[in-house]
């Protein structure tokens, strides 16, 4: 069955995952859930391992004991005593984390009872990192949440949901990190490029999780106006590499070939963006250059690349059919008459039945005006009545000209009657005066 094959990646078919890259590439909590999400899904038990010592070793160094306890268990002493559970260091962390939660506890009491906003509001924040920390992000977003009540000014606001959101991408509740952004984003006085970006990338994704991929597209292209060098930007939700690989494939799924040009080749950020991920940039430069068997011998080199990927893994097939169909219907479209053998060739089809097929489904879509030769394997456009285009356009042109007309007129007849709104001085203003 193709569904299980693609859906546990095999290691001969496996584009090599740089776990190190991913390490360093991003935040503990970003990176952790990454590293597991290759363990649970790679056949390959050394890569499986070398996951599960990059998340093991990560979290040695925080305060998530459930989650290091976890992965030991997973590791299951493959990797050695190096990598077995740490009884004392578990009980050293808890202990410590129990008597600093009680201190941020007695903290935040007496803030409360002192009635200061800004102490209140920070307390809540203390506790909710804390939390975090300590891999409980439904006891953090409910800290982060409770300081929109003592929020003083409009940073504040912007802080409370950035806390929100990162607390929502990683527990992988995207509702909240739509509404969240979008809170974010209605405060006017966002003057700091790096938080726009963060909020751009979490709309991407969650945009991606509702299978929204143009509107992905255009959250990870147009509205991303900093250069991403990870992990220097302090960007948590999205890495370089996300954004490069995210923003693409999205683009080359739901753009057309002049907003392709425009948002993504000719577009300085993203193209700076882009170097994050050589392969994917290539994969836009092909498609745009109507270099079909480059593109999709790319595509398929990436495949089990992606499917690894911990938010685009379920997008695979669907980002790549639309993908295909886009570029079918731009391989139609400068000619009035397509040879068959010819466009299998180019898409890399051995079998030209199985093109007909492929391209007869996108003239029932009505993707590409045409019909099919079967007898001679060719594709012809269907001429354009011209007469009734003409129609047409008189028509649209001639109701347009009452529209603008009536308009004009309406307006005549207004100031013919002083049926105008003037101030006292002549101006705009209340007074009405009517005839």
């Amino acid at each position: 069955d193709r569904s299980d094959v693609r859906a546990r990646v095999m290691i001969e078919d496996l584009h090599p995952v740089d776990v190190e890259a991913i390490t360093a590439g991003y935040g503990p909590h970003a990176a952790v859930p990454r590293l597991m999400f290759i363990a649970d899904r790679s056949d390959d038990e050394a890569l499986e391992l070398d996951a599960l010592r990059a998340a093991h070793d990560i979290l040695k160094q925080g305060d998530d004991t459930r989650a290091y306890a976890a992965v030991v268990e997973r590791i299951a002493g493959r990797l050695g005593p190096s990598h077995e559970l740490d009884k004392e260091w578990v009980d050293e962390t808890d202990g410590r984390a129990a008597k600093k939660q009680e201190v941020l506890d007695a903290e935040l009491n007496g803030y409360k009872t002192n009635m200061i906003k800004e102490s209140i509001r920070m307390g809540h924040n203390d506790l909710g990192d804390f939390y975090h920390a300590r891999g409980d992000l439904n006891a953090a977003f409910k800290c982060y949440v409770r300081t929109r009540d003592y929020c003083t000014t409009p940073r504040h606001v912007v802080n409370m949901c950035l806390n929100v959101v990162r607390v929502s991408v990683e527990s992988e509740n995207f509702a909240n990190v739509q509404n969240y952004v979008a809170k974010a984003t209605a405060v006017p006085e966002i003057d700091d490029p790096l938080v726009r970006a963060e909020l751009a990338c979490a709309a991407g994704l969650a945009a991606v999780e509702q299978r929204k991929y143009e509107l992905a597209a255009e959250k990870f292209t147009k509205e991303l106006k900093v250069t991403l060098e990870t992990p220097a930007t302090g960007i948590e939700v999205a890495g370089a590499a996300d954004v490069a690989t995210y923003g693409g494939l999205c683009a080359l799924a739901a753009f057309d070939r002049l907003n392709l040009k425009a948002n993504v080749l000719e577009n300085p950020t993203f193209r700076t963006a882009m170097e994050a991920n050589t392969e994917v940039r290539a994969c836009v430069e092909d498609f745009y250059n109507s270099r079909y068997a480059s593109l999709f011998d790319r595509l398929e080199r990436l495949r089990p690349q992606l499917a690894l990927d911990l938010h685009l893994h379920d997008h695979v097939d669907e980002l790549y059919e639309s993908i295909r169909e886009k570029a079918l219907v731009q391989y139609c479209l400068p000619f009035s008459a397509v040879d068959l053998r010819r466009m299998a060739a180019a898409f890399r089809v051995d079998d030209v039945v199985a093109m007909e097929r492929e391209v007869g489904a996108l003239i029932a879509d009505e993707q590409i005006p045409a019909r099919i030769d079967s007898r001679r394997k060719t594709l012809h456009k269907r001429r354009a009545d011209s007469r009734a285009t003409t129609y047409a356009d008189a028509l649209e042109a001639g109701r347009l000209f009452t529209k603008v007309i009536h308009a004009q007129l309406l307006r005549t007849s207004l100031i013919r009657n002083e049926c105008t709104v003037k101030g006292a001085s002549g101006g705009v203003g209340p007074s009405r005066r009517g005839g």
